[in-house]
């Protein structure tokens, strides 16, 4: 990618790809993995507002940020309502952070748009698989969990059609 540390950003946007692609079926694993996720975005997203100086690429940055944070309170409500822990933000955004502190600008337009690509596809098939995962009524917030992962899919797709647009218009060198 032109000198650009590629690596770091991949290594940031798997924060929001949930950490990891071996999706486990309880409660925890989702909010845990859909909250970094969340996180991750917001982060990735700050930083494309920093870097950019693309108009398209802000403005879905700051569409990201916004409906990023809304999820991510939303998320966060829904555990508290249901005793699940969510993973503490500070440590989560300071991850995150770290990551992609030491990336140059060469090519960041075409890295963030990939990667958002990327974070979108492996979210969705996180949230799908939530969304249509049988719920056991005696696991506390599994029904609630299964309602907001059906929540935000149409969001999410709208997303990921809107990322491969911008893929399109930024393509990598």
């Amino acid at each position: 990618m032109d000198g650009f540390n590629s690596r770091h950003l991949a290594l940031a946007i798997a924060l929001s790809t949930c950490m990891g692609s071996a999706w486990a079926a309880t409660s925890n694993d989702f909010v845990d993995k859909a909250a970094a996720g969340g996180i991750a975005e917001v982060e990735a997203s700050r930083l494309a507002l920093e870097k950019s100086a693309s108009a398209d690429i802000k403005a879905f940055a700051n569409m990201m940020i916004s409906d990023h944070s809304k999820a991510n309170d939303e998320l966060a409500a829904l555990a508290k309502k249901n005793d699940i822990e969510v993973p503490d933000s500070t440590t989560l955004v300071k991850q995150a952070k770290e990551k992609i502190l030491d990336m140059r600008d060469e090519s960041f337009d075409a890295a963030y748009a990939n990667n958002q690509v990327k974070a979108h596809e492996e979210t969705i098939e996180l949230f799908k698989k939530e969304a249509n995962t049988v719920t056991d009524d005696r696991v506390k917030g599994a029904v609630d969990l299964k309602g907001f992962a059906q929540k935000m899919l149409p969001a999410l797709e709208k997303h990921l059609a809107m990322a491969k647009k911008l893929q399109a218009a930024h393509p990598g060198k």
